[in-house]
């Protein structure tokens, strides 16, 4: 049995806030369940990991909480965040314009590597 799930942000845009509730409500409800879970921000889902940006949007217009909420109540209950490395080239960002909930930077290899060789891993990609 699996005992960790890598859910890959990658076709997920920000600009839609509707698409941002269900994977963090499903790495939160993972890592409630004792799974290890790490989410990796690459492509254009990647600017959720900079200062400020989750923070002015929300999953469904009119309400109080933001996706930063969403990402900070999973980051609590125990949900890696890891941004993507080509993405501070792309979005002009450096290590320190990370949130503080993003754990660390990875590249490609990381992930194939999980996902080819971690025989406890699970992927979930939006």
């Amino acid at each position: 049995m699996a005992k960790k799930l890598l859910i890959m942000l990658v076709n997920t845009d920000p600009r839609n806030g509707e698409e941002l509730g269900a994977p963090f409500f499903q790495a939160s409800v993972a890592a409630a369940m004792d799974y290890e879970v790490e989410v990796v921000c690459t492509a254009t889902a990647g600017r959720l990991m900079k200062k400020g940006v989750a923070e002015k949007l929300v999953v469904k217009e009119g309400s109080p909480k933001t996706v930063y909420d969403f990402i900070r109540e999973a980051h609590e209950a125990g949900v890696k965040f890891l941004c993507c490395s080509p993405n501070l080239d792309l979005f002009d960002m450096t290590k320190e314009d990370l949130i503080p909930e993003c754990s660390g930077i990875v590249g490609g290899a990381y992930v194939i590597e999980e996902v080819m060789e971690g025989d406890n891993t699970k992927v979930l990609s939006y």
